[in-house]
């Protein structure tokens, strides 16, 4: 599950990359591309806080298809991610991740230097990481899904060692948000991860952002705060 979740991060991160960096290689870039990509950026930047709910669905040879459901909410440094078997939430100081088969809470600081290491990081940590430029991006074409125009852009990495071998996100240009992303994995999997809902006027209560191990009977805590 760890790894559907790193998944997730470096598919936003891709996005955020592409649209964000003033790119040294933008020339080998749509250039229409990127516009898109800047509104869509500017208005999630606009953002204070971010209630949303979305579906993966994990495609992979030979196996049936799976569809897994989960939320994530951001206040500032502050995020909360829910998914089927575990939750990771932050609030700005500790990170809390609820391994539920496992019965155990890990507790540790939140330090982004390391998360970003490690392929996790918190939501905004996302849009610092725009100078690198990792990706060449293009409009493929544009559809419609359920009556809604999408603009579909496709990131292609420029290294080798990339796991994927290309991404793709469609883009509501006449709202400026992302509907979904899908990553094509080098093994021949497919992941597509699909926003369902997003809410940006939401106020959180106090203790959203954090875990209280007493909730949950039976859960070993392992606290690595220094």
């Amino acid at each position: 599950m760890q790894k559907l979740l790193s998944f997730l991060l470096v598919m936003v991160l891709a996005v955020v990359q592409a649209s964000a960096q003033k790119a040294p290689n933008v020339e080998k870039s749509d250039p229409q591309a990127k516009k898109v990509l800047d509104k869509v950026r500017k208005k999630y930047e606009g953002y204070k806080t971010v209630d949303a709910s979305f579906s993966l669905t994990i495609e992979l040879p030979g196996q049936p298809k799976q569809v897994q459901k989960g939320t994530i909410s951001q206040d500032g440094d502050k995020f909360r991610l829910e998914m089927d078997d575990q939750i990771i939430t932050s609030d700005g100081k500790s990170t809390w991740v609820y391994l539920k088969k496992n019965k155990e809470i890990q507790i540790s600081n939140t330090d982004p230097k390391d998360m970003s290491e490690n392929g996790f990081m918190t939501p905004k940590e996302l849009l610092k990481r725009y100078e690198k430029g990792d990706y060449i991006y293009a409009i493929t074409e544009k559809v419609t899904e359920n009556k809604v125009l999408l603009t579909q852009i496709e990131f292609k990495p420029k290294t080798k060692n990339s796991e994927y071998s290309k991404l793709r996100l469609s883009v509501d240009e006449k709202t400026n948000t992302i509907k979904s992303i899908k990553a094509f994995a080098k093994d021949s999997g497919r992941y597509t991860f699909t926003l369902n809902t997003f809410n940006t006027a939401k106020k959180f209560a106090n203790d959203h952002f954090s875990l209280d191990a007493k909730k949950y009977p039976g859960v070993k805590v392992v606290d690595l705060r220094m």
